[in-house]
Order: structure tokens, then C-alpha cells, then sequence
């Protein structure tokens, strides 16, 4: 017999708009203050109702059945319009086709190359800098992520005006994808300057990148990068590959989830160190002993261990993906109570990450956390940065070593440091990037 869980209504709703003001105006907030509530919450996003599942038991449920709790809601949806059927996006009954086909370019032998292209672009974007000079953190993370996506999806690098009308464009349409998953569609029709920018962002993105797949099959060069393996991927079960349009749906999805993800959590790691000048001092001795100077490489990952901790700790605390929806296709029960085919699902790692009954004082950067045998480990299903189960994101050792070898090689050679008195709050984002992160790099002197 299954136990029937807490369940409860969310207050607050207000006619046509539901919770919408406090999505946008305090999203977190309004999150974290769920649980009190129970561990399935309804809550309505415009004029449509979902259930937040707050319990980590219970979103572990949800992850491991897509079959049933399938991806869709608002944010798969409004995503598919940039992305189609990409990976993330894709629904139950096209995943495991797309897996199969991409999984081979994220096979583990393949992670070593990959680590060399991170190096050098580490090293040449953290060398540009000048002492004294004031960063604007996030854009420099996301030049440094972008130029790292784009070599390892296509070896050659995008001239440097296609590749910064590449990012506009993905600035556009993210800021847009969230305004849309939370505002009514009457209401969205009303944004006749915000869609018209959406829509030619969204579709000049797909048009570049279509572009240049149309090149390479054109051109038959093999040149050993992502996209050469996705355009020789054939499927065991029917010896058919991918099409052009597939193939703009996973690079645009690789792009983004490997570019906007990566960057947003390394501009967090970077802000928390500079809060906590403690743990940035124990991060500088590991980095002086490991790397004495030298850009971090491959070799140098398992080394790495305070700085992987620090990784860790950051996701946890600034999950890049903060709140997703899934849709069931079916009648089903979860936490013992019905949930109707067709239901809108909500679960936000953020609000599991930042649950005292799983992480004490949640809201403080503790990277011993995650040491062995700590004795306030939590269970594995309460840290969900890239999801779990058969839909965990297939890049996460990538995005992890990338994110760890760029903190490791900025820490032998800068201190980073907030003004006096700044404080740096959550964008209002469909991805959890810091807002208005400017800091002063000062030249460490690392004999000294």
C-alpha cells in the first residue's frame, strides 16, 4: 500500500495570470517556499495548472519514467521552437533513436581531444586580460565557452562577427523563451517589438547553422569534430543517419547546453570565491601545486579535487537549469495521489538543492560538502544539475571537466574581486546567470 504524500495549493494565484508575478518578479523565492506546502504543490503558470514535485523521492520518480512523466510543459515546448527536437527537447518516442545516434560524440575516449581544444582557448582568453582591468564576467565566460562549443562541434572557429551575432541570438531567445513560458498566449501576442526580435533571432540562428551544415556534407571533409560524427551516424536498427534538419536541432541544442550553462556556472564559482576568501585560499594552493603556472590540462583533472569540489558546491547552489516541466501521457499516481494524463509537472533542482532537511544552512558555500565521507552527504537524488536518469544530459562530463580545467587555469593566474558593498543577484532567465557581474582582475604572482 503507497503512502499518500502532503499535497497542497500554492496561494496567491490571481485571475488569467495565476503566479506569474511572483515567477518573474522573485521565481526562486517563490520556489524555495513551497515545500512548507506540501511535496506536490499546484501552482498555476499564466492560466494553466501544474503540480511542483518537491520531494527528491518523488522527482526522482519523474526522472526515471520518461515514458510516462514525458518531456513537455511550457519550457520543452517554447524550447522545441528554437531548438525542435534536439535532445533535451525531444519527446519519449524519439529519444532513444537520438541518443544512440549522438552518444558516440560524447564517447569517454573522445573527452581527451576535447580537453586539449578547452586548454587553449582557456589560455588564450584568461592571457588576454590586463591587470587592473574591470571584467564583465558572464559575456567574458560566454566568449570563452562559445569559441570552446564551436570548435569541438565544427574544428574551424566562426569568424568573430558570425560567432557574436550567434550569441545576441542566443540572448534573445532565451530571455524570450522564459517571458513565454510564464505569460498567458493572449498576452505574448501583445509583444508586437519582443516577438518580432524573438522570431528573427530564433530563426537567423538556425538559418547560420544550417548554413554551415549544408557546407560540410556539400564539401564531404571528415574532420574528426561533433558535427562529422553526427553527420556519419547512422541507426543499427534501420542504417538511416540524421537529417540536415535533426542535425541543426542537436547543435543548437549542444551549443547552448555547452556554451550558456557552462559559462553561467563558472561566472558563480568565480563570484563565490571572492566571497569566501577562505576556500579561494585553499584553491590557490592546490592550483600552485598541481599546475605551478601552467594552464590546466586533461592530465591534470583528478588532481583538481578542491576545484571539482568548488565546481560541485556552485552547481548545487546556482543550478544553470533551475526549473523544468514535464507532461504525463497517462493516468498515473505519484506520492500515492492521481495525476491526470495530460498534467503539467514542475520540479526545479534549485529548490531541491536549497532544502535544509537534505543540505544544512543550504544557502552556504560549503565545497567540503562533497569530500568522502562528510558526514552530511546527501542522497544522490538530491543533486540533479543535469537531470538523471535515461534523459541526464549526455555532456556532463564534458561540461563538468570544461568547467573545472577553466576555474583551475583562471585561479593560477588572477584574483577576481566584486566592488566594495556590490551584491550580485539571479537574473530573471530561463538559465540562472548572475546579473550585472563586473570584477576587477588583479595578476597573481604565483613564486610568491
Amino acid at each position: 500500500m503507497t503512502t499518500e504524500c502532503a499535497a497542497g495549493t500554492a496561494p496567491g494565484a490571481i485571475p488569467l495570470l495565476g503566479h506569474t508575478l511572483p515567477l518573474l518578479r522573485n521565481p526562486l523565492r517563490f520556489l524555495t517556499s513551497l515545500p512548507a506546502r506540501g511535496d506536490l504543490v499546484r501552482i498555476r503558470i499564466g492560466p494553466v495548472e501544474a503540480i511542483v514535485v518537491c520531494a527528491p523521492e518523488l522527482i526522482r520518480q519523474v526522472l526515471l519514467n520518461d515514458r510516462v512523466f514525458d518531456k513537455g510543459g511550457p519550457f520543452f515546448d517554447r524550447g522545441r521552437e528554437v531548438a525542435g527536437d534536439g535532445l533535451i527537447n525531444c519527446p519519449h518516442s524519439l529519444h532513444r533513436r537520438q541518443r544512440r545516434l549522438a552518444q558516440p560524440a560524447f564517447h569517454s575516449t573522445r573527452l581527451p581531444g576535447y580537453a586539449q581544444v578547452m586548454t587553449k582557448h582557456i589560455a588564450e582568453v584568461t592571457g588576454s586580460w590586463q591587470d587592473g582591468q574591470v571584467l564583465d564576467v558572464l559575456p567574458e565566460m560566454m566568449t570563452l565557452t562559445a569559441r570552446i562549443a564551436v570548435e569541438t562541434m565544427f574544428s574551424d572557429a566562426l569568424p568573430a562577427a558570425l560567432l557574436g551575432t550567434v550569441l545576441d541570438d542566443f540572448n534573445t531567445v532565451l530571455a524570450g523563451i522564459y517571458k513565454r513560458v510564464l505569460m498567458p498566449p493572449s498576452l505574448v501576442k501583445l509583444l508586437i517589438f519582443g516577438n518580432h526580435r524573438y522570431d528573427r533571432a530564433r530563426l537567423r540562428l538556425r538559418g547560420i547553422i544550417g548554413r554551415v551544415i549544408t557546407d560540410r556534407r556539400v564539401s564531404g571533409a571528415d574532420r574528426g569534430d561533433l558535427l562529422s560524427t553526427l553527420l556519419s551516424a547512422r541507426d543499427p536498427a534501420d542504417n538511416k543517419g540524421l537529417s540536415d534538419i535533426e542535425i541543426v536541432d542537436q547543435v543548437i541544442t549542444f551549443f547552448m547546453a555547452g556554451s550558456e550553462t557552462t559559462a553561467s556556472t563558472l561566472a558563480w564559482a568565480v563570484h563565490l570565491l571572492a566571497r569566501h576568501p577562505d576556500v579561494e585560499h585553499w584553491l590557490h594552493a592546490e592550483v600552485d601545486a598541481v599546475l605551478a603556472g601552467a594552464p590546466a590540462s586533461f592530465e591534470d583533472l583528478p588532481k583538481l579535487e578542491l576545484t571539482g569540489r568548488v565546481v560541485t558546491e556552485t552547481l548545487r547552489m546556482y543550478p544553470p537549469g533551475w526549473m523544468f516541466t514535464r507532461t504525463t501521457t497517462t493516468d498515473t499516481r505519484l506520492g500515492g495521489h492521481p495525476i491526470p494524463a495530460g498534467s503539467i509537472l514542475v520540479y526545479s533542482p534549485y529548490l531541491l538543492h536549497h532544502r535544509p532537511d537534505l543540505y544544512p544552512d543550504p544557502d552556504r558555500f560549503d565545497p567540503d560538502r562533497w569530500t568522502d565521507g562528510h558526514t552530511a552527504q546527501p542522497p544522490r537524488e538530491a543533486l540533479i544539475p543535469f537531470g538523471g536518469g535515461a534523459r541526464k544530459c549526455i555532456g556532463d562530463t564534458f561540461a563538468v571537466a570544461e568547467a573545472t580545467l577553466a576555474l583551475a587555469t583562471l585561479a593560477t593566474r588572477w584574483y577576481l574581486r566584486l566592488r566594495p558593498g556590490r551584491h550580485i543577484h539571479p537574473a530573471r532567465f530561463i538559465v540562472l546567470r548572475p546579473r550585472g557581474l563586473r570584477m576587477r582582475a588583479t595578476a597573481r604572482n604565483v613564486s610568491q
